[in-house]
């Protein structure tokens, strides 16, 4: 029986340190993210922010979707 990438996704964030880890950080890059866009001015600096942390909350939630696809495949194989 197929598990979706949700299901993986719920029991990633029950148990697996790493995957917790990963999406603290993508919730961080994420609120950091929201206080800049708030602002009604982005200086030089600001938007430079604004696109590392863009790199480095997509770079983390591909690592999330590597554990999810990994343990996808771990599940489909029993």
């Amino acid at each position: 029986m197929a598990v979706s990438p949700q299901e993986v996704r719920e029991f990633l964030m029950a148990r697996d340190a790493d995957f917790q880890r990963l999406a603290q950080e993508h919730s961080q890059y994420e609120t950091q993210l929201d206080r800049l866009s708030h602002q009604t001015y982005l200086n030089s600096e600001d938007l430079l922010l604004e696109i590392e942390l863009k790199k480095r909350k997509l770079r983390v939630k591909d690592e999330m979707e590597i554990l999810v696809a990994r343990r996808r495949r771990e599940f489909d194989n029993r």
